[in-house]
């Protein structure tokens, strides 16, 4: 059985964070999933431990929402029943987390007689860490590691692998040992302070693997307790995977790669279809980049510091309400988009448009770009290179023009965020919008998406 454990946030700023935790299961990793079960309420980041008694226990951390007290009340921990889908008997703090605080994220495992409780500690920017400690009673009281922090890269300014915490252990069927864990790669910052601020990442939260070894019945991560960006593999057979992502998805199939997602609900045929027009991706017009909710946008993350994205679009607004662009994006109040609008002195024309922490501007207004009328695709590219990306544009395929404007890669970033960001990272991808009503259709002939050397 396969058993996957979520929380769903409900409130992201404030006193209250209104989280609910669900269980799905599964006999196929591929599903299909049962309904969810509601499990609790009481905070987020919930694991479920399969004790070797057969019994399952239940942790999460906990919210404390009372002014004046720490909001991370520590981590909770009760029995689940499989049976009654339901927990069951006592709820009891099982540990308050060390004075570094923020304590989240718990995984229980049972090794040589010892419950080791994993958590991150710290929060999840550049104080970031993983603390583990131990008990011989699954409900305490717990130990913590001697040399804790068991990864972090706060005391390493100069490691390239930042914010280091919030891991996982898995021992492999070799009899070795793994760490996986969070962290950011900031932007390189020549001739700025290491330190404060330590730099921008806008790949968001990315995930890596250390090498685990134990001593006096503790883990340690091998060469010390930061990331390496390096390390020896498994002694196992290797695996070469094919890429899962084209480097021209030319919309051929039913069915979306599962690289491109959208924004909060899934898009039905009355906003995106690969059918009504075949060998396309058809977007019907739908709300602003700045709306929370139904937007005909399709996207997918910024893997690399370098890279060039680029799409071909057929679109005929008749309003200057109706756009088809190409966006990159990290959330409503920031991103940048360049596509096909319409003017009423020039019809047709390419506009550009960035969201700045809310502040809007655009930096081609009196010199937007006629499109020819004989031009039925216009084809859009950004150019990604480290810490800047510009927009380009063609009409026909061939011959390409860059507008003189650069934009700043660091501002698409959980670090730049007013109020600080939530892990996505920057996106790149699609956006029809109709404001009018009406859903005018763009039509996506292709999109590209190609890593640059250098990164």
């Amino acid at each position: 059985m396969f058993w996957l454990i979520y929380t769903d946030v409900k409130v992201t700023e404030g006193q209250w964070k209104d989280c609910h935790n669900y269980l799905v299961t599964a006999d196929s990793i591929d599903g299909e999933w049962s309904e969810p079960i509601h499990i609790n309420s009481s905070g987020f980041d919930p694991s479920l431990f399969h004790d070797d008694d057969g019994k399952k226990y239940f942790v999460n951390m906990c919210w404390d929402h009372r002014v004046g007290n720490h909001n991370f009340y520590g981590i909770v921990l009760q029995e689940y029943s499989a049976e009654q889908q339901k927990l069951i008997g006592k709820s009891a703090i099982i540990f308050k987390g060390t004075d570094i605080k923020l304590t989240e994220a718990p995984h229980l495992y049972k090794i040589n007689g010892y419950y080791y409780l994993l958590t991150a500690e710290g929060g999840t920017k550049y104080d970031h860490q993983a603390t583990i400690a131990r008990s011989k009673n699954l409900w305490g009281p717990y130990e913590v590691h001697p040399d804790n922090p068991l990864i972090t890269s706060f005391p390493y300014p100069r490691n390239p692998l930042q914010k280091a915490g919030h891991a996982s252990m898995v021992q492999t069927h070799t009899n070795e040992w793994f760490l996986v864990h969070l962290t950011g790669r900031p932007l390189p910052r020549t001739g700025q302070p290491i330190l404060d601020p330590r730099g921008y990442c806008p790949l968001g939260r990315e995930t890596a693997i250390q090498r685990l070894e134990w001593k006096h019945d503790w883990p340690y991560v091998v060469g010390g307790n930061q990331p390496s960006t390096s390390i020896e593999g498994p002694a196992i057979e290797e695996v070469q995977w094919e890429k899962d992502y084209p480097e021209k998805d030319e919309f051929n199939t039913d069915t979306l790669n599962l690289h491109f997602q959208s924004l909060r609900i899934p898009l039905d045929d009355t906003i995106l279809s690969l059918t009504d027009n075949p060998g396309h991706l058809r977007l019907y017009g739908k709300e602003s980049l700045t709306s929370k909710f139904t937007q005909a946008f399709i996207a997918r993350r910024w893997q690399h510091f370098n890279f060039t994205a680029e799409t071909k679009v057929a679109f005929n607004p008749e309003s200057f309400q109706q756009t088809a662009s190409l966006v990159n994006y990290y959330n409503t109040q920031n991103w940048t988009s360049f596509g096909i609008t319409w003017n009423e002195e020039k019809g047709r024309i390419l506009d550009l448009i960035s969201c700045d922490n809310f502040a809007f501007n655009q930096p081609l207004n009196g010199n937007e770009i006629p499109v020819p009328e004989h031009v039925k695709y216009v084809y859009l590219r950004a150019v990604v290179q480290t810490n800047y990306y510009e927009y380009s544009y063609s009409f026909d395929g061939a011959n390409w023009s860059t507008l003189p404007i650069q934009f700043e890669a660091y501002k698409l970033s959980d670090d730049y965020i007013n109020g600080g960001g939530f892990f996505t990272g920057a996106f790149v991808g699609m956006h029809c919008q109709d404001t009018s009503g009406a859903s005018l259709h763009a039509d996506f002939d292709y999109f590209l998406y190609k890593e640059l050397t250098g990164n």
